[in-house]
């Protein structure tokens, strides 16, 4: 077996011209927002964090290295896309998903109506059963930039398990 963790942080700003904000995409989702992520992608904090969590149990290169954002092929990329590139690799290296906890850190939007829908479209892309996957909703209680509404956090710890033939 093999254990990884996965972290992620974007700073919220309005949208343009107002701020360098883009559409608040979670786990796939446009959610409206009137902030989204700071990112040279689309800024997904979540799936960012999985795929780092992913990349992480197999002593990979992480997001930043395998898709620098100095790359202008990334420029406003699905992160899909990247996960997509992780889940290949945990697959081509023999691993299957046994389980993943996430926790998304942040004063707004809130998690909780979307927990379900945020699962199952992990869950197929992690080509696992949603009982296997975990997610939370918190707070920061109003402290530092998460809890002021200008950043939003992921933390993702994830159970890599060799595929049974």
């Amino acid at each position: 077996m093999r254990i990884g963790h996965g972290y992620d942080l974007h700073r919220l700003e309005p949208p343009p011209p107002e701020g360098s904000g883009r559409p608040f995409i979670l786990g796939g989702l446009n959610l409206e927002h009137p902030t989204g992520p700071v990112g040279h992608s689309d800024g997904d904090v979540l799936l960012h964090a999985v795929t780092d969590a992913i990349l992480g149990a197999l002593g990979e290169p992480d997001i930043g290295r395998l898709f620098p954002d100095d790359d202008p092929r990334h420029d406003g990329a699905d992160s899909a896309i990247f996960l997509e590139e992780a889940v290949r690799r945990m697959s081509a290296r023999g691993f299957t998903l046994g389980n993943i906890d996430i926790t998304i850190i942040c004063e707004r939007p809130r998690i909780s109506p979307h927990v379900d829908e945020l699962k199952s479209r992990l869950a197929g892309w992690l080509k696992t059963s949603v009982d296997r996957v975990n997610i939370k909703g918190k707070t920061h209680e109003k402290v530092d930039a998460v809890g002021e509404g200008r950043a939003i956090e992921a933390h993702v710890v994830i159970l890599l398990e060799p595929i049974r033939e």
